[in-house]
């Protein structure tokens, strides 16, 4: 099932919210991304921030699933946001 980008968006504030009381994972986040937990806050509605927050949770599928199963949402959930998300469609290269 196709997101919309409002649905992808409301996804993408859900696994923000879950990664934010990630403990172990929040740091790795706010490392690899530059942001600082105040941006976490102030850029929630800006879709290239949300989508680096999908980025970030795909490098690990522990990460996905732990996600997932804590939002009670299908594994393929966070893929089909990407993808719905401004510049996350997967790119082919043929």
């Amino acid at each position: 099932m196709a997101l919309s980008r409002e649905a992808a968006e409301v996804f993408s504030i859900h696994v923000l919210g879950w990664l934010a009381g990630q403990e172990e994972i929040l740091p790795l986040f706010l490392g690899a991304s530059g942001a600082s937990e105040s941006d976490m806050r102030t850029r929630m509605a800006d879709p290239v921030f949300l989508l680096s927050v999908l980025e970030f949770l795909m490098m690990d599928d522990a990460w996905v699933i732990a996600c997932c199963d804590d939002l009670r949402v299908p594994y393929e959930r966070v893929g089909e946001a990407r993808q719905a998300m401004p510049g996350g469609a997967e790119v082919s290269w043929t």
